[in-house]
């Protein structure tokens, strides 16, 4: 084989394994960010305590929806 079959396999195969690993990469976040949410209302109650407001389980509900509408 020539020179430049061996370039060019090289080349392709660094773009396939790129490919395949942005999006092996992107499909594992999705999978553990849904399984793993970032902030539940544990934490939002939490957090709404230390600024110094007393969170009611309206304004909890309200916040954990806009932030699941936000994600989407």
């Amino acid at each position: 084989m020539s020179t430049w079959i061996w370039i060019l396999i090289v080349i392709l195969a660094l773009l396939a394994g790129a490919l395949i690993g942005f999006f092996g990469a992107r499909k594992y976040m999705e999978k553990y960010l849904k399984d793993n949410p970032p902030i539940n209302q544990d934490q939002l109650k939490a957090m709404m305590l230390q600024m110094g407001q007393k969170p009611s389980q309206k304004k909890l509900n309200q916040m954990m929806n806009a932030m699941k509408h936000h994600q989407n």
